[in-house]
């Protein structure tokens, strides 16, 4: 049994309440088939609790009541899992490319039994306009902030925003890439540690607005009138029309054979 160490206990049942006993078998699943099929490292298991699922599960304090939630690049499914067992007021969309940790991720649901948590195969980008927005986008250990921002806000609706799980150097990395940031339509970033006081470290979040200025402003592409074209591509619906038009005149002012009709006294 996966069950947390007594010194945890406490902390795992503030955090999970009673549904403590999925946490539980969900940690036995990292465990065992997390640890087989590669996607937990052998070493990761004396510290699954702490270091994964109390370091994912406490993040939920930033998750609005009823939020939905889209993780990118779920992988074992921290955060999305972690978050979904913590709040099951949630519902969570698992964003994975990756075919076998797909796999993994849908066994992991049916198993738990956890109807308000979904998987997709596929990349962030691909899920534009294919699925709702989300009030919150969850990532962690994925890429940096750059490119996470512009994979993760497009994803993000009105008045959301992305959380990012950062580690020590979250900072430096949000003054390396606030242009970016801000490019991909992001608003001012917010460094927060969440659970303080009940797990050590506290987990290191970098919050990202969508902002509305940008959403405001940004160019709307509006479909383009379609229009039909003759031979090689030119001319407009119009001009193929009117060039019809001039070849039966022509027609009709031809005999057959091809010679021209000549006057009454031709």
């Amino acid at each position: 049994m996966m069950t947390p160490p007594e010194e945890l206990s406490q902390t795992a049942r503030a955090i999970f309440g009673d549904r403590l006993e999925l946490a539980i078998r969900y940690a036995e699943i990292l465990a065992t088939d997390g640890v087989e099929r590669g996607l937990i490292g052998p070493r990761e298991v004396p510290r699954i609790w702490e270091r994964h699922l109390f370091n994912c599960a406490v993040v939920s304090e930033l998750l609005p009541e009823g939020a939905r939630v889209i993780d990118v690049g779920s992988g074992a499914g921290l955060p999305g899992i972690a978050l979904a067992l913590a709040r099951p007021d949630v519902t969570v969309l698992l964003v994975e490319s990756l075919a076998r940790r797909v796999q993994f991720l849908t066994e992991v649901i049916e198993r738990l039994q956890l109807p308000r948590v979904e998987v997709l195969r596929a990349r962030a980008e691909e899920c534009v306009g294919k699925v709702p927005p989300a009030e919150v986008v969850t990532a962690r250990a994925v890429a940096p902030l750059d490119r996470l921002t512009r994979w993760c806000l497009p994803l993000t609706a009105p008045g959301g925003r992305l959380l990012a799980l950062k580690g020590e150097s979250a900072a430096e990395e949000v003054a390396e890439h606030r242009e970016a940031i801000r490019r991909h339509g992001g608003g001012e970033p917010e460094i927060v540690r969440c659970g303080v006081g009940a797990v050590e470290p506290p987990t290191t979040v970098v919050i990202v607005p969508l902002s509305a200025e940008t959403r405001q402003t940004a160019p709307v592409k509006r479909p383009q009138a379609k229009t039909e074209t003759g031979r090689g591509g030119r001319g407009t619906r119009t001009t193929r029309q009117k060039t019809q038009k001039t070849q039966q005149k022509r027609s009709s002012r031809s005999l057959p054979g091809g010679r021209a009709r000549r006057g009454r006294h031709g």
